[in-house]
């Protein structure tokens, strides 16, 4: 089995903050996350496939190909977006890395070929990142 990582980056704008809760209870569980006028970053997305490489071509898929399905499938639906306004999937769940990186996996999985999806890193700041790697089956 062999691993091959591909990296993208995007930069996207969110708010933590749920609206049942009062503003000090939310900037108690949020902190600055909870910034009524949002906040951004620029994020680092890493997809990490799996697979056995192909005898003609030597690929477990080719990087140029994951590349294209990257930019279609994450950055052009999330860079320069503010998660909370623009990203329908974020409507009713909140924003966070954790939950970006579960939705960058169902965006990414459906476009492979030949190969596994093993891991979604999401990189938010240098001493943030979230790694999802899929559901428990």
């Amino acid at each position: 089995m062999v691993y091959l990582t591909r990296r993208e980056y995007f930069n996207g704008a969110h708010k933590l903050y749920k609206a049942d809760w009062s503003p000090e209870k939310n900037v108690e569980v949020f902190g600055k996350c909870a910034n009524k006028h949002f906040h951004g970053h620029n994020f680092d997305v890493f997809v990490t496939v799996k697979g056995n490489p192909d005898p003609d071509t030597g690929f477990v898929i080719n990087a140029h190909a994951l590349s294209k399905i990257m930019k279609r499938e994450i950055v052009e639906r999330l860079d320069h977006k503010n998660f909370n306004l623009d990203v329908p999937e974020f409507k009713n769940i909140m924003g966070t890395s954790e939950n970006v990186a579960i939705q960058i996996w169902k965006w990414v999985e459906p476009h492979l070929e030949g190969c596994q999806l093993h891991c979604v890193k999401l990189v938010e700041t240098e001493n943030i990142y979230v790694e999802y790697f899929g559901e428990e089956k």
